[in-house]
């Protein structure tokens, strides 16, 4: 994919062709323009002049097209409409045009071509108008299209998308599996598209020696390529992290970085939740007030649950204390319905936290359970430590389950790495048998080390618990 694969440079020579085209090829004209669109958002803040999605949609809106033949559009073009409105004329104006063409999407009969070219676009805008079950199907789709076709260039870019949307979704397990399997494309490919992703599931788990690290490896890695997209994704999962954490301070400078984005399309929306209540929590409400009136136009355009939901939780935050728990009780009520398991524990969470802070620590402990329980299940360290220390201090002792997993043991595969390690198995010879690649193997080797208290793979024999010599390669 040329507008994935080269940096800052590709939006300016796009739009020019672009141009070029609309005179003798409208079709393939607003196709170009399209790809102009995808390499303007790849390269985001770091875009070369000329090359910006506002130089895009300007471009789109002042096009002299050919007359259309009267067949209908094809999703495709609706996608480039909508895009091209969105970011020239607003939300408002622009989202519904999107929504035609989502549903284009999920209702035409494309080609594999233009599938495999556009589909990542399409998963792109349902996240950002927070169409869940949209978002689903299609990264989804877009997945077993890329596999079946063997389309090794699109595969990283699909994989990515899903392992967001299982993240979202709560499930690490089918994230992680997502994860390796796109290291691996990766390894065999020689492309560098996406393996960026592996600080969002470090973010996830909450360790944060390995986040901290991955985000600035990530960060210096993309500016280089001129991938600005990336750019706004390390800031998301920083301020996400650091709320989890309960570093309200260094969260809200990381989401007002991002949020200097708005046009980045995907996570752009996601972070305003984040500077909200970062903001709320930090003593500054009133750093929150334009991402309040960002989310709240997103959620009155749209009309989902997820946005919806995630406002009226939002807003909880910033409102007195009448108004806020029919809005926290709103906002459960309304991510109930949808996928996104991450944002209705995080709910739970804030507003058991604003119930023990009333002195109601009976209902806030059913809140923070509920919590600590999703978070814990979904694989969400800080966050549900945050839970577990809200939950102590209204008095209740919170057990570990035979089932939890400490901080310093190792996960299920980790302890399969080091076991095959510790037989004298390569890194490569792991990965050919886990179905994973030898860096990711060497990553979770590190993380093996630092639990263990070790440092080379000969002390693993010796360091590893009785129990893991027996497990079966």
């Amino acid at each position: 994919m040329f507008a994935s694969t080269h940096g800052r440079d590709a939006p300016p020579m796009l739009l020019t062709a672009a141009k070029r085209l609309e005179r003798l090829d409208s079709t393939l004209a607003r196709q170009t323009y399209l790809d102009a669109f995808a390499a303007a958002l790849f390269a985001g803040r770091l875009a070369a002049p000329g090359g910006s999605v506002q130089d895009v949609a300007a471009a789109v809106l002042a096009a002299d097209w050919q007359p259309a033949d009267g067949t209908p559009p094809a999703a495709s073009e609706l996608l480039l409409d909508g895009l091209a409105v969105l970011i020239a004329q607003g939300l408002t104006a622009g989202a519904p045009l999107l929504r035609t063409a989502l549903e284009a999407f999920l209702a035409q009969s494309l080609s594999e071509q233009d599938e495999l070219r556009w589909l990542w676009l399409a998963c792109r805008v349902a996240r950002s108008l927070g169409y869940d079950q949209w978002w689903d199907e299609l990264t989804d789709r877009q997945v077993h299209l890329a596999r079946r076709y063997g389309a090794l260039s699109v595969l990283p870019i699909a994989l990515t998308e899903r392992f967001t949307a299982q993240l979202f979704a709560g499930d690490i397990d089918s994230a992680s599996a997502l994860l390796a399997e796109a290291d691996a494309v990766i390894k065999v490919t020689g492309n560098q598209l996406g393996p960026h992703i592996a600080f969002l599931l470090a973010a996830w788990r909450g360790n944060e020696a390995d986040t901290l690290a991955l985000i600035e490896s990530s960060r210096q890695d993309v500016t280089t390529r001129g991938e600005g997209l990336w750019l706004v994704a390390t800031e998301w999962t920083s301020a996400v992290f650091f709320n989890g954490l309960g570093r309200y301070q260094d969260a809200l400078v990381a989401a007002e970085r991002a949020a200097q984005q708005p046009h980045e399309l995907g996570l752009s929306t996601w972070v305003w939740p984040e500077l909200i209540e970062a903001a709320a929590r930090s003593g500054h409400p009133d750093r929150a007030t334009t991402a309040m009136q960002q989310l709240t136009e997103v959620a009155a355009t749209t009309g989902t649950d997820w946005t919806l939901g995630v406002a009226a939780r939002s807003r909880a935050l910033l409102t007195d204390d009448q108004h806020a728990e029919a809005l926290y009780r709103d906002a459960i009520d309304r991510l109930s319905r949808t996928r996104i398991r991450v944002a209705q524990a995080r709910t739970h969470l804030l507003y058991g936290e604003w119930l023990r802070r009333q002195g109601r620590r009976v209902d806030a402990r059913e809140q923070l359970r509920a919590a600590h329980e999703g978070f814990t299940r979904i694989g969400m360290g800080a966050y549900a430590e945050r839970a577990r220390r809200e939950l102590v201090a209204t008095g209740e002792t919170v057990r570990k389950r035979s089932g939890d997993i400490d901080e310093d043991q190792l996960t299920s595969q980790e302890a399969q790495i080091a076991q095959l390690a510790a037989q004298g198995h390569t890194n490569p010879e792991i990965g050919a048998l886990l179905f994973i690649s030898a860096r990711t193997v060497e990553w979770h080797l590190r993380k093996v080390f630092t639990k263990l208290g070790i440092t080379s793979r000969r002390q693993l024999r010796t360091a590893l618990p009785d129990t893991l010599h027996t497990v079966s390669s």
